[in-house]
């Protein structure tokens, strides 16, 4: 195993592969340079000196300034350096593509679920949620009654040593079978919005709900409303008939100012949902081209090896599926702080230049209007693991989009409906991202960490790919992929792309379930448009 890498020709920089003491030699250009500093594993170190106002390079990109003269060897530090980025320039030729070759994986297909509209589901979910939070009540209690007769193939673990303890007897799991549906899941939204917020949330929300139901995963739902809220029934149908103005799902609406009493209600619900979800559980799987597969790309609890094991990994998977005439979508502005000059260089016209552009300056101006920036990005995590500035997190972030041409830009809740790579206007926090990839359209995520994080959907399958060996073996409940192989040499980043392509592929047929899934981590969380990093 190699002692640091190198990311790019032109990196002023390198990320220490294993701990580095002061005084160690390493080979830098057919030479010997020694180390100034202890550089921990997955932190950076300068190759030259450094004067102060120069700046530090990164992945090819302007990723920090430097506060103070550095001699080469030197570890980079929140102490010694601050984010910087470089203005963009509208006037640069675009770049050109070179498309890799995918003539060994045209022949590849997945087992999903044909919808009416032409997409194709990787799961098949009846979806139950409210048009507002007072009727959050009513969608738990839904979900007890339907896990507790539908969905509990195994009894908790956690339940049965309770149970154990209460009782004094010893630890007993009873496995327990599902007799009534084998091709239908049932799952449950809950949120804070619909109401007593601005209207523009409202209107924001009902989009994002539309574009639940729209997304090829979901088989129907089954909707609840209160009456007097902000977000009525007519304003979700308006705003699903803007994605989808042919929609042929099933759908279910009750309103408790006009039904009556709880138990009324419920009992009408359950009668009528059963009825759909029987008919919804006769759907099929059967073979698709991986150009109907719609990627979201997600990282969180980022780690200083993120963005040269898991981003690149993502990143070449994307281009393949984006060669292949699949969709991917990359979101998490926030973090693509820093990286804007290439991804206006890969815009395919200037309409979407400018979107994204004014959405990046828009989303940066309202953080700063509250007092804060996307400077203020990295976590804690995120720093003591080696990402100083939020543009070093961009560079290695913005990885996980490939090479590919930018095909289109979409604001947040917008559908995704174009093939090839889409940036989406998202938060980088972890959940209100994913939230939003759903509800554009992704009906697989592919999530890279470095140290760990549960994240799910109740709709669309969450991949959790590792960037270090450590984190895979420390909590195989979470991790699904280990990309750390990569870091140790045990295998290339042909080999990983080649393993990782056929484990989505086993996902979006139904032959794994992701671990999210197992856990039944089901997160949904609305983006607020309040400042939210």
């Amino acid at each position: 195993m190699h002692k640091y890498i190198k990311v790019h020709k032109d990196d002023n920089v390198a990320v220490a592969l294993v701990d580095l003491k002061p005084k160690e030699t390493i080979e830098l250009n057919h030479a010997e340079m020694a180390l100034i500093d202890f550089v921990k594993q997955k932190h950076k170190f300068t190759l030259n000196d450094l004067q102060k106002g120069d700046k530090i390079v990164m992945y090819g990109f302007i990723v920090g300034e430097v506060q103070e003269n550095m001699k080469k060897g030197s570890l980079i530090s929140i102490s010694n350096t601050k984010h910087f980025k470089s203005d963009v320039d509208k006037t640069k030729p675009k770049k050109g593509w070179n498309a890799p070759d995918v003539s060994a994986y045209k022949h590849l297909t997945f087992d999903g679920y044909y919808r009416n509209d032409g997409q194709v589901g990787t799961q098949n979910v009846w979806l139950f949620f409210p048009l507002v939070f007072c009727e959050n009540r009513n969608i738990e209690i839904l979900k007890d009654v339907f896990e507790n007769e539908l969905l509990l193939k195994k009894q908790s673990k956690h339940q049965a040593l309770l149970r154990a303890a209460l009782n004094g007897k010893p630890l007993e799991i009873k496995e327990e079978s599902n007799p009534y549906f084998d091709n239908i899941e049932v799952k449950f939204i809950t949120h804070q919005g619909g109401c007593g917020g601005i209207r523009q949330d409202s209107h924001s929300l009902a989009k994002l709900l539309a574009g639940y139901v729209n997304n090829p995963n979901v088989a129907g739902a089954t909707v609840l409303s209160l009456g007097c809220q902000n977000l009525q029934i007519d304003l979700f149908k308006s705003a699903l008939n803007e994605i989808n103005p042919e929609l042929e799902k099933p759908l279910l609406f009750f309103e408790q100012q006009q039904i009556g009493t709880i138990d009324e209600m419920l009992s009408e619900i359950i009668k009528s949902s059963i009825a759909e979800i029987k008919k919804a559980n006769e759907i099929k799987r059967m073979p698709a081209p991986l150009s109907y597969l719609n990627i979201g790309l997600e990282c969180g609890g980022s780690d200083g090896f993120s963005g040269i094991s898991a981003n690149p990994l993502l990143g070449e998977v994307s281009d393949v599926l984006v060669s292949l005439g699949a969709k991917v979508i990359l979101s998490e502005f926030p973090e693509l702080c820093g990286v804007e000059q290439d991804l206006v260089d890969r815009c395919e016209s200037e309409i979407i230049v400018d979107k994204f552009l004014n959405l990046m300056w828009d989303f940066e101006q309202s953080a700063i209007n509250a007092g804060s920036g996307f400077d203020m990005n990295p976590s804690p995590g995120n720093i003591k693991d080696g990402l100083i500035t939020d543009a070093m997190k961009s560079a290695g972030a913005a990885r996980k989009g490939g090479t590919s041409p930018v095909k289109d830009v979409l604001d947040y809740a917008e559908y995704c409906k174009k093939d090839g790579l889409t940036l989406l206007c998202t938060p980088g926090n972890d959940v209100e991202s994913t939230t939003a990839m759903a509800g554009s359209g992704a009906n697989i995520i592919l999530f890279t960490t470095g140290l760990g994080t549960p994240t799910g959907n109740p709709i669309t399958p969450v991949i959790k790919v590792s960037s270090n060996s450590n984190i895979a073996e420390s909590m195989p409940d979470i991790i699904d992929f280990n990309s750390g192989t990569i870091i140790t040499g045990e295998k290339t980043l042909e080999e990983s792309k080649n393993d990782l392509l056929d484990y989505i592929i086993k996902v979006a047929s139904g032959s794994i379930v992701t671990k999210a899934s197992l856990l039944n981590q089901n997160d949904f969380i609305p983006w607020k448009r309040g400042v939210s990093l």
